[in-house]
């Protein structure tokens, strides 16, 4: 079993995001020591209203104390290299939103030091965990849906409709040169190669963004603040970075496929899907309505599996934790992530396989990120590989 110690964790960051982190360790019941923020008033005010009795004023600091063994990341993307590496070397495990860093050349160095360092590295691919993909993966692991022809979907969003809606994520020095692709669409592409188990090869992407320039308020702005009608002062600022993206996909093996991406669909508040045409059956997922899944058949009627316990795998069944009909949704896909972290901590043997998205799952999606990118400006298909063999 692993030392008691590695079992407390610390959130660094107080946005959208971190929040979520804190509240799905105490549904697990797992000892959260604290946080730290971008300052340290930024740290008391957010501990105070999450009811937390220990903040650190520097990330250092954080580090520095031996009870925390998990770190969890949920800072500005800009941050995450660093801290990661800064993480793995004082010895502690580490959970990191996406993207795991600005590029795959750090993305690749930070899957070599988690190697060295033997502790448990992973990036937060929480849709995985909604218990109807694990479901769907369970079911294309058995063979019951037949060999995949082709996978479909999007990531639609409107938090960006206006050129009011204003975020780090928009300016390329803080979010990277992709936006919309890197930061909604990894998790679409992360989660379709999860439950097919299938590995895209090759893309051919053509990116839009049709705010080029957006109004800055004056003052700090928080994720999705922009929607809750605040009226500031602005400022004009050049963006470059892409409200829309749709991408060609061919997978290793012969399947294809194709997705879009878009943080400017009005209506479409958080909307991922997808639907999977294979040689026995189809099979369909809307994040909108994660516990209902679709399967479709040529020679009987139609069928809604809904999220129910008793309806699921065995292997599933442990990340359902209501009855049929007690919906589960968001922020239940952080807590089910953080058990199979935690518990897989606590087994002891991190040389096993990991049931977790892990910092390769991470520099993988940087990859197709970036070979997403090079297909938009090149006008062609790009291998994934070439980006790989590149660094």
């Amino acid at each position: 079993m692993a030392s008691p110690e590695y079992l407390f964790g610390a959130v660094v960051g107080t946005g959208f995001i971190g929040p979520v982190h804190i509240e799905a360790l105490r549904r697990l019941g797992r000892p959260m020591l604290g946080l730290v923020g971008s300052s340290p008033q930024r740290a008391r005010e957010a501990a105070a209203w999450l009811n937390l009795t220990r903040t650190y004023d520097t990330y250092e600091e954080l580090l520095d104390d031996p009870l925390v063994g998990v770190v969890h990341l949920t800072t500005p993307n800009r941050f995450h290299f660093q801290q990661c590496r800064q993480a793995l070397l004082a010895g502690k495990h580490v959970l990191c939103e996406k993207p795991l860093a600005m590029n795959s050349t750090e993305s690749s160095q930070l899957v070599a030091l988690a190697k060295q360092c033997g502790r448990a590295a992973g990036v937060c691919y929480n849709v995985r965990y909604y218990p109807l993909n694990l479901e769907t993966q369970q079911r294309f692991r058995e063979g019951q849906l037949g060999s995949i022809y082709h996978v479909t979907g999007c990531y639609h969003q409107d938090w960006l409709l206006y050129d009011t809606d204003f975020n780090w994520r928009v300016l390329a020095d803080e979010g990277g040169a992709l936006r919309a692709i890197a930061d909604i669409g990894t998790h679409w592409l992360d989660l379709v190669q999860f439950v097919t188990g299938l590995e895209v090869e090759s893309v051919c992407a053509d990116l839009q963004t049709f705010l080029p320039t957006r109004r800055r308020p004056l003052g700090s702005v928080e994720t999705f603040s922009g929607k809750l009608g605040e009226t500031r002062p602005t400022e004009p600022v050049a963006i470059d970075t892409e409200d829309h993206g749709s991408v060609l996909l061919r997978f290793r093996g012969g399947a294809t496929g194709s997705f879009s991406v878009s943080q400017v669909t009005a209506g479409r508040k958080n909307r991922l899907t997808y639907e999977i045409a294979a040689s026995r059956a189809a099979v369909a997922w809307d994040s909108e309505r994660p516990n209902e899944l679709w399967l479709g058949h040529r020679d009987q009627p139609n069928q809604v599996v809904t999220r129910d316990p008793a309806l699921l795998h065995p292997q599933v069944r442990r990340f359902a934790n209501y009855p049929g009909g007690h919906n589960e949704g968001f922020p239940d896909t952080f807590k089910q992530l953080f058990r199979a972290f935690y518990e897989y901590i606590e087994v002891g043997d991190l040389t096993a396989p990991c049931p977790f998205p892990t910092f390769a799952d991470g520099h993988r999606e940087i990859l197709l990120c970036e070979a997403i990118l090079r297909s938009h400006r090149e006008r062609r298909w790009v291998q994934v590989s070439e980006i790989d063999s590149a660094k």
